[in-house]
């Protein structure tokens, strides 16, 4: 509860009781898991019962699902906020409504909001999001263009853009516009912030550029100013482990684990697991995990645990984890069931796998996720007939926004075709029909067998 109310906004009257009174509209909101299921009504509703909601609650409800994924409801507040309370948006407010409905609607009918906001409010803000957009699309053409705008109008005064573009170029490959980039710094005397570095470390890291690696991590240990985090750290040792440097990489990982407060220890603790596990030295990973292992209810923590022992090849530990988990869990998240889900598959046990799914259903509703390992699993084992009951579960099950894998999607409908079934093609259309990607888009654009197999389906 105490997490909950930190994301708060100030309350304009009593402090403890618009606490509580805020803090169970979030536990009203964070109860609706559905995305398909509009939450505003249930804002409606706290009106109706007499509460109020001021701004700055709204604004920090609005964070909070963001930071929770939860982007359709993030953006159903914010329009909210404007569309039923009537409150005017700030320049910050734009910006946030702008990157959710990038990720909820898509790219276009971002721009088209973007076109339309008012000139007041198209700020830096506003340019910065449109800019993380264009980031997220890996789209180098536009987000240039973006750019290029904000220098003509005098918004590029911050690290901020420049880490978005050298992130942008680290991810497709564009290294050699790097460089220009932290020139155009040094020149503008824009200072690198820690996520410059970090950008930079990584792209020095996907290049598999060692030297400039190193050069840049001494730089950075020499300068007082700045302070070599463990991120810094983990991105280096990933670097080694890339290049097959596994001692140095060891001494990063240490460097790493004894450059990690307290307080970033939960984050920093799935690095250490992945890490280790990449260098192959599994007594150090189960001193890390025994070492540091949450004592609160953390599954990413033991999913990443399973993860990293399986990898290993060790099973054994792997089930031994996950038995730990599910013995002491209060809440039951199928990811962790998924991690030793992909590891029984990739090992071909499928009567484990499914057994464990089994046992897992009973009262329970999973993710489709955990389905589609199954089917994949079967797919590359070539067990076609599971593969095609298996994918039916996951579509069933799925979510708004949620599409199955294109290839186990085209490899079932393929399959389905030789058999010549007809009714099993329409069913799996069927199903098909409720995933709703976008509101432009929707499945058969993403998986050809599934067009093709609608029209030979469609009467003429």
């Amino acid at each position: 509860m105490m997490k909950a109310i930190s994301f708060l906004g100030r309350p304009r009257h009593d402090k403890v009781s618009v606490h509580i009174q805020i803090t169970s509209l979030f536990d009203r909101i964070r109860a609706v898991q559905d995305p398909k299921v509009s939450i505003s009504p249930l804002l409606n509703q706290w009106i109706e019962e007499g509460h109020t909601v001021s701004r700055p609650q709204l604004q920090s409800l609005v964070r909070a699902m963001k930071d929770f994924k939860r982007y359709h409801h993030a953006l159903q507040i914010s329009q909210w906020m404007t569309d039923c309370r009537y409150l005017s948006l700030t320049p910050s407010d734009v910006a946030i409504r702008l990157d959710l409905i990038s990720m909820v609607h898509g790219q276009e009918r971002a721009e088209s909001y973007f076109n339309n906001i008012p000139k007041v409010l198209k700020t830096h803000s506003a340019y910065g999001a449109l800019l993380s957009s264009y980031v997220r699309e890996k789209s180098v053409e536009k987000a240039e263009a973006t750019m290029q705008k904000m220098r003509g109008m005098g918004f590029v005064k911050s690290s901020f853009p420049y880490n978005m573009l050298i992130n942008l170029y680290s991810q497709t490959e564009n290294y050699d516009k790097i460089e220009p980039l932290i020139q155009e710094m040094e020149r503008k005397s824009i200072p690198c912030d820690k996520f410059t570095v970090r950008n930079l470390m990584a792209a020095y890291v996907a290049a598999s550029d060692i030297c400039a690696m190193e050069k840049l991590l001494n730089r950075m240990e020499e300068d007082l100013h700045i302070s070599v985090d463990w991120n810094t750290y983990s991105v280096v040792a990933s670097g080694y482990l890339k290049a097959g440097l596994i001692d140095k990489a060891l001494e990063m990982i240490k460097k790493m684990e004894s450059n990690t407060p307290i307080p970033e220890r939960p984050p920093a603790f799935k690095h250490l697991l992945s890490l280790y596990a990449r260098t192959g030295h599994k007594e150090e990973l189960y001193r890390v995990w025994n070492l540091y292992k949450p004592t609160y209810e953390y599954p990413e923590a033991y999913s990443c645990m399973i993860a990293s022992l399986s990898k290993l090849d060790d099973i054994e530990g792997a089930e031994k984890i996950f038995q730990e988990w599910e013995r002491d869990c209060t809440m039951y998240d199928f990811r962790v069931l998924n991690s030793l889900l992909i590891a029984y598959c990739k090992r071909r046990l499928f009567d484990k796998a499914e057994s464990l799914v089994n046992k897992a259903i009973e009262g329970r509703m999973p993710y489709p996720s955990t389905w589609s390992i199954l089917a994949k699993g079967y797919m590359e084992d070539k067990q076609m007939p599971k593969a095609v009951e298996m994918l039916k579960k996951a579509i069933s099950v799925g979510r708004k926004g949620w599409k199955p894998d294109s290839i186990i999607l085209d490899a079932c409908v393929e399959y389905i075709e030789g058999q010549g079934d007809l009714e099993e093609i329409e069913e799996i259309l069927r199903l098909c029909k409720n995933l709703v990607i976008s509101d432009e888009e929707d499945i058969h654009h993403k998986s050809p067998r599934i067009s093709a197999a609608e029209e030979k389906l469609s009467p003429q």
